[in-house]
């Protein structure tokens, strides 16, 4: 997977953000009736057929859930409490695929049902199992409603007769015994691949992995920073303060949280550069570099370049910020960041960075490599990732990264700074991939994070700091900062 796949766009789309729907931490797929927080009430077909456009754009073409509801919200037309639902929906089903999969399994006679049937019947039975509010009469009669929508008018029946026969036989489902299938209990429990499960229960035990798996912000919402070129906090904060946004000053420096926003990236503060959207993690991961002002910084994997346009405010218009990407129109997204924030110290360049650059060995006081990884540490906000990722991507991805520490870090000088960072949980993709960079490179040592960095998530840091959802309120990330010795 690349850094597509796995992790929210720093440039904002905000209607994508999945809103509160879960119980958190620990919030588990039901085995038995309706669980969770309430969901508006509404019988309307609008909500539902979007939530359909987006469901079949991800399980049956391959989209991205967060792009793909943001391209079928915008200009819908649908109410607030519309948009609520769809995007719950949308994330619920998605969520859930592997536990619906399963219940489907027990009411219907055939395996093999048309996809574009059974994403109909998922998204009916996520209402009738995961949304307390909904009746069941609007689920099913929804439900069928679409079959005739999509061109399937002839499988309405076959629609209607499943739904209900699920609405009989709730109490009746069966489900794998722990005792005897605990790997396969806990997949369905948490609807992730069974590979996944004994992946994270291996690396972090089985309670946290169930806290991995399970995990839903209590309280969603997005994270702003202003242009540090322009605005001082409390400039900031002045522009926030005039905004009908909820707002919550992070102990991240200049990160506050946002609620109430939507279509942010739509804003007139936003298009005027006054701020950034970017995720707390993504920020310390560009301070563990610790920009100084007159540095020769490199991004290697700088798309959609929050990063490199932190550091480069850092930097307050010094310097120079190399910022480099192998895809030209995702490069394309961080000149765009950096027209966007007047930042003039940024250079882009569309490049593979596991081709070595000769002529630059030795001259960046600062590389930071945001690899490409599977994004497991955001499942929270996108929980498609499940759908995508496996164990074989995963084992390339390990190599790619692997390719790419060997040949950016020696663009870092004597005495300067590597860091690398993913947005991952897996040990696999952090800190064993930094012991074996460290075994192949012993001309650079582990440093401690800057005092920028909060205390609390210091204070977990080892070969590394390895950022946990449940524990520590911020996306999961993997921040390793790095310095190559001067006596190697």
């Amino acid at each position: 997977m690349s850094k597509e796949t796995g992790r929210r766009p720093e440039t904002g789309k905000g209607t994508g953000r999945r809103p509160d729907t879960r119980k958190s931490p620990g919030r588990r797929p039901p085995e038995k009736g309706n669980t969770g927080k309430a969901a508006p009430v509404t019988d309307g077909m609008p909500p539902r057929r979007v939530a359909l456009r987006v469901v079949r754009k991800v399980t049956e073409d391959g989209a991205y859930a967060s792009l793909a509801l943001d391209e079928a919200l915008r200009g819908s037309g649908l109410s607030a409490l519309d948009r609520r639902l769809a995007t719950r929906l949308v994330y619920d089903t998605l969520d859930h695929l592997l536990y619906l999969d399963h219940v489907l399994s027990q009411v219907m006679a055939r395996e093999d049902t048309d996809i574009k049937l059974r994403n109909i019947l998922r998204l009916g039975a996520c209402q009738l199992l995961l949304e307390d509010r909904i009746p069941e009469s609007a689920a099913t009669n929804t439900s069928v409603q679409l079959c005739v929508e999509t061109g399937m008018e002839g499988l309405k029946g076959v629609c209607n007769g499943i739904l209900r026969n699920l609405i009989r036989k709730k109490e009746e489902l069966v489900f794998p015994d722990p005792e005897k299938e605990p790997d396969l209990a806990a997949s369905l429990k948490y609807s992730v691949p069974v590979w996944l499960w004994k992946k994270l229960r291996e690396d972090w035990g089985e309670e946290d992995a169930a806290s991995l798996a399970s995990w839903r912000e209590p309280e969603p919402a997005i994270t702003v920073r202003p242009n540090l070129t322009r605005l001082d906090d409390r400039g900031f904060e002045e522009i926030l303060a005039k905004k009908i946004w909820g707002r919550k000053k992070t102990d991240v420096p200049h990160a506050w949280r946002i609620t109430g926003a939507m279509d942010i990236a739509r804003d007139a503060d936003y298009l005027s550069g006054a701020f950034s959207i970017q995720s707390e993690s993504s920020m310390m991961a560009a301070m563990a570099l610790k920009p100084a002002r007159g540095q020769q910084i490199l991004d290697c994997c700088a798309a959609p370049g929050g990063k490199a346009c932190l550091a480069a405010e850092l930097m307050q218009g010094t310097g120079r910020v190399y910022a480099w990407d192998v895809h030209e129109h995702r490069t394309a997204l961080i000149e765009a960041q950096a027209r966007r924030l007047g930042l003039e110290n940024i250079r882009t360049v569309t490049r593979d960075a596991r081709k070595p650059k000769e002529d630059w060995t030795g001259t960046m006081n600062g590389v930071l490599l945001d690899a490409p990884c599977s994004g497991l540490g955001v499942l929270a906000e996108k929980p498609d990732i499940k759908l995508r990722v496996t164990e074989e991507s995963v084992r390339e991805l390990v190599q790619l990264q692997a390719e790419l520490l060997d040949a950016v870090c020696g663009y870092v000088k004597t005495g300067g700074t590597l860091v690398y960072s993913t947005c991952s949980v897996l040990k696999d993709e952090n800190e064993r991939q930094i012991g074996a960079f460290l075994r192949r490179h012993p001309e650079f040592e582990v440093l401690p994070l800057p005092e920028e960095i909060p205390e609390r998530f210091r204070n977990h840091a080892g070969t590394g700091l390895q950022l946990l959802p449940f524990r520590d309120g911020v996306e999961g990330f993997y921040i390793c900062r790095m310095r190559r010795r001067t006596d190697a």
